[in-house]
């Protein structure tokens, strides 16, 4: 019987995910994760809108500071993606006892990786930020940006794990809560430490790297709060928070590959942004950040359908379920292309226009190149919505690996070659920009074909037919969500 709460159209319990209407879980689990990208998406555009106070260098050096600070996040998507598929394969299989290990055991793991990350950055921000630049001042921006983003690593991670246990568990409307108090107290102090109102201190991008680790360290206590009250099976227990290594081992097995995927994809961005700097300068950097910040605005409804597909396709397997995991990928790839598409479009006839609602006053180089890479990358966004969620489908299978291979292979046989070379031949920083959409189309199209193949040649029969874990013990689930 499904269990009784006050949001019954917002909620999506275990039964519903494994024996009703795959299309209204994937919406009811997506809308949620939607909301909460789009809150996301809302506070690096209020990011942003106040950096661009400050001038268009300003815009360029945290450009910079977000691709490198992406490539500092890659070893927590690890434990991310590894948590939301390792805790829905458990809850699906109905052993909420080894499903409530997870989140908390990867929430030990973190913390002490962040400490890592952030004595690495300390000691390698401004030599490593000098390769990418010869502009001091955008530089100094950049700089200051990443040094100031170490409480982050700490506060994210934390808030992020949990997270990842709630989605994974259907939870998604908890996930959405935490994101939502932590992405409002980041956008409320972000006047206040960027351009110092009132009492506070004027610290620039300083302080709207600042203010993103106090809202995460807001949402993390209330992460925390929830996971203490309990809710529907996801609560703290005395056995949940001992620690289990067959746990994170697991955890690690099936995140790594997302690890490497990441790993590649931010390595290719920094050498497609040292593109950017040598062909357009600050100009280019300012427009390269533009661009991606009005993608991943575009983006926000298929990564929450692709999240939401991620948790039904694992639950269904662990309930044994092959059929409809493998419908529920299909549903998600058609919804996620077509919606995706449409924006797409819309993106195309007003570039100009969208380019001014994120950086108000943009003219001259940085609106023509903005205009430019935004009208380019509307053609692959169809290409972008199928890759979301036909990965989906072999992360919810435990085969993160076929990500990881495929993002390698976008980003290092066609996105890179295609930038430079096109680049050497013409000088023309478009070059980059139309490498960008081209990669993502070449993606789409071969994981398209590949999960067509291998959805017909038993990929979730073999995940489907993996061993239940056993609570007592410490390595029955070990190998459970790789296959």
């Amino acid at each position: 019987m499904r269990a009784e709460n006050h949001y019954p159209m917002l909620d999506a319990s275990r039964e519903d995910i494994v024996s009703g209407s795959l299309t209204r879980v994937l919406v009811v689990l997506a809308a949620p994760l939607v909301v909460q990208n789009f809150a996301l998406v809302a506070q690096e555009v209020v990011d942003l809108f106040w950096v661009g106070r400050l001038g268009g260098t300003a815009v360029a050096g945290v450009g910079l500071a977000a691709v490198l600070v992406g490539l500092l996040l890659v070893p927590f998507m690890m434990l991310f993606t590894g948590t939301q598929v390792v805790t829905s394969q458990r809850v699906g299989a109905g052993d909420e006892a080894a499903a409530r290990r997870v989140p908390f055991t990867s929430a030990t793991l973190a913390i002490p990786l962040a400490a890592v990350v952030g004595v690495a950055v300390l000691l390698g921000a401004e030599p490593v930020v000098d390769r990418f630049t010869d502009e001091a001042q955008v530089a100094t921006y950049a700089v200051a940006y990443l040094t100031a983003y170490i409480p982050a690593l700490f506060t994210t991670s934390l808030s992020d794990t949990l997270e990842a246990g709630f989605t994974g568990w259907g939870q998604t409307r908890i996930a959405l809560y935490v994101n939502a108090v932590a992405i409002l107290v980041n956008v409320v102090v972000d006047p206040l430490l960027i351009l110092g109102y009132g009492p506070f201190p004027r610290l620039e991008v300083f302080g709207a790297a600042l203010a993103t680790g106090i809202g995460y360290g807001v949402g993390a206590l209330v992460a925390l709060a929830v996971v203490l009250r309990g809710r529907e099976g996801f609560r703290l227990t005395a056995d949940a928070v001992r620690p289990h290594l067959a746990t994170a081992r697991e955890v690690v097995t099936v995140g790594a590959p997302i690890a490497g995927q990441n790993l590649g994809r931010q390595l290719a961005r920094l050498v497609v942004i040292a593109v950017v700097s040598v062909a357009g300068g600050a100009a280019g950097l300012a427009a390269y950040h533009v661009g991606s910040r009005v993608a991943t605005v575009a983006f926000v409804p298929a990564q929450g359908l692709a999240q939401a597909a991620t948790s039904v396709v694992g639950q269904n397997l662990g309930a044994e379920h092959i059929d409809r995991a493998r419908r529920a990928t299909w549903i998600g790839v058609v919804m996620a292309a077509v919606g995706l598409g449409v924006l797409g479009v819309v993106q195309w006839l007003f570039p100009a226009f969208i380019a001014h609602v994120f950086v108000p006053g943009m003219a001259g180089t940085d609106l023509t190149y903005t205009v430019a890479y935004l009208q380019i990358l509307a053609y692959g966004y169809w290409a972008l919505g199928a890759i979301y969620t036909v990965e989906a489908g072999f992360n919810g299978a435990g085969e993160t690996r076929v990500s990881m291979v495929s993002t390698l292979a976008q980003y290092w046989a066609v996105r890179v070659p295609i930038a430079v070379v096109v680049y050497v031949l013409t000088y023309d920083v478009t070059a980059v920009f139309w490498a960008v959409t081209l990669s993502n189309v070449a993606a789409a199209g071969w994981l398209l074909a590949y999960f067509a193949y291998t959805s017909r040649r038993g990929l979730f029969e073999r995940a489907a037919d993996l061993p239940e874990s056993e609570p007592e013990s410490d390595g029955a689930t070990e190998g459970a969500a790789t296959g």
